[in-house]
């Protein structure tokens, strides 16, 4: 996935059960950000730093839609425990993160599985890929984020 390319369309459950298409947010610059797990403590402290900066994106005519393998029911469960303003996809059979190719081999104390690697697309108008923060570390992120989508 490189800067330009076009991000690739996915249809996938939010937190309300819903269908969301990306392609049908064409027309407005779209945050994606793929974390590895709800009620963990760097998905929480991204998810409410998204939160807090919700209505300027907003104001600045972006959506953010965070994306993991969490179910609808859990990703239900984790918005109202935090009263979270961002959209929350369910991506339980990967393919979304394997598409934008954030589901990677880990190592943790020795054993190795996979999971999704915690990074953030920043999709134009257009639905080109106009920005990628891979490897994402939570501290100030949001904010870096959103001073991209006011600069596009």
């Amino acid at each position: 996935m490189d800067i330009g390319d076009t991000a690739p369309d996915f249809t996938a459950p939010t937190e309300t059960g819903e269908a969301l298409t990306l392609s049908d947010l064409r027309g407005q610059p779209v945050v994606l950000y793929f974390y590895p797990k709800d009620n963990t403590p760097g998905c929480t402290t991204e998810a409410k730093d998204f939160t807090d900066l919700a209505e300027t994106f907003k104001a600045a005519g972006a959506r953010v839609v965070g994306v993991s393998k969490d179910s609808v029911t859990k990703h239900k469960n984790f918005t109202a425990k935090y009263d979270l303003g961002v959209t929350l996809v369910s991506d339980a059979e990967t393919q979304i993160c394997e598409d934008y190719g954030v589901w990677v081999e880990k190592n943790m104390y020795g054993k190795t599985f996979w999971g999704i690697q915690r990074a953030t697309f920043l999709i134009d108008a257009e639905g080109k890929i106009a920005r990628i923060w891979p490897k994402v570390k939570v501290a100030g992120h949001a904010s870096e984020v959103l001073d991209a989508v006011k600069a596009l």
